[in-house]
């Protein structure tokens, strides 16, 4: 598929609240919202011209990590297709997805579908994974997941691309096997690949269309990425990302953190504007807010004051 996001600006995206609430970024409002509220929050971000909305993955939380991660994390492929209706330009990106907890071809089919009904507006992000239970209760060897992850990325490739794709295995062979529909994206989505770590930024080099971080980003990293993509054949573009974490747009008459990035639309946009220096063409924003109403008024404001400064 290749880098789908312009050379030209940066792009802006959103994880979405409500549809996980672990403890380490849920704002106490989303405790009691629901469909309704997740619905206005969509449509106002595909209004204001953010790149895309990001939907998490998990399939059951272990009783012992609960306090902390909570067990309210929303099915990825369920939740993006109901985006994708009530949506009109918006990408759609998994943030991210594990899809080595899944057949390829159950994966690949459901993606496919959702490329189909959102017109081609699905960015597949994938990981690892680090719920270990999660791997004992679907029979993975969590041990090994990276390495699946790597045949899971492969034969996702094969069959976005092919009708009959041949899977060589070892954990998932195919072959003489079609799907339909096909993705509307040529290949497929894209395939953006999450983590830090020496080995996610060497898969995210090798096998990704992008990088979606974990932690920090430094271009000491953005030019190890691109001096293993150059050692792997590969000079095609490549979207690289950073996660800016908690923003507000003016200045707030509450708490918002120290850590929190806040101040008028230029200060915001001055900030922003150092990640692409360095080479990052998109960044994902965590908007703070006490109410859903105030979600998407900071969202409208940061879409008319801050995204016409970057361009």
């Amino acid at each position: 598929m290749g880098a789908i996001l312009p050379r030209d600006q940066l792009a802006v995206g959103m994880q979405l609240p409500i549809q996980s609430k672990s403890t380490n970024f849920a704002e106490a409002w989303e405790a009691d919202a629901g469909a309704p509220e997740l619905a206005a929050i969509a449509r106002a971000a595909d209004v204001a011209g953010l790149a895309y909305l990001g939907v998490c993955d998990h399939i059951a939380i272990p009783a012992e990590k609960a306090p902390e991660m909570s067990t309210e994390w929303w099915d990825t492929v369920a939740t993006m297709g109901w985006l994708a209706g009530i949506t009109h330009s918006i990408r759609l990106l998994s943030h991210v997805y594990v899809p080595a907890l899944r057949h390829p071809l159950a994966v690949a089919k459901a993606f496919a579908t959702l490329d189909v009904v959102s017109n081609g507006r699905v960015v597949m992000g994938v990981g690892a994974g680090h719920v270990e239970r999660e791997f004992e209760l679907l029979g993975v060897p969590f041990a090994e997941r990276g390495r699946l992850l790597d045949e899971s990325i492969d034969a996702l490739r094969a069959a976005f691309a092919e009708d009959y794709p041949t899977l060589p295995g070892p954990r998932w062979p195919a072959a003489d096997l079609g799907q339909h529909p096909r993705p509307i994206q040529e290949d497929g989505p894209a395939i953006w690949v999450g983590g830090s770590s020496p080995a996610a930024l060497r898969r995210a080099a090798v096998r990704g269309d992008g990088w979606l971080p974990q932690g920090p980003v430094t271009p000491e990293i953005i030019d190890s990425l691109h001096e293993l993509r150059a050692a792997a054949g590969r000079h095609d573009p490549f979207d690289v990302g950073a996660l800016i974490g908690a923003t507000y747009v003016g200045e707030p008459d509450w708490d918002v953190g120290p850590r929190t990035l806040a101040g008028p639309p230029a200060k915001l946009a001055h900030v922003l504007g150092k990640f692409r220096a360095m080479g990052v063409n998109q960044v994902q924003i965590r908007l703070r807010s006490r109410s859903a109403d105030e979600l998407v008024d900071q969202i409208g404001r940061f879409g008319a004051e801050v995204l016409p400064l970057l361009g």
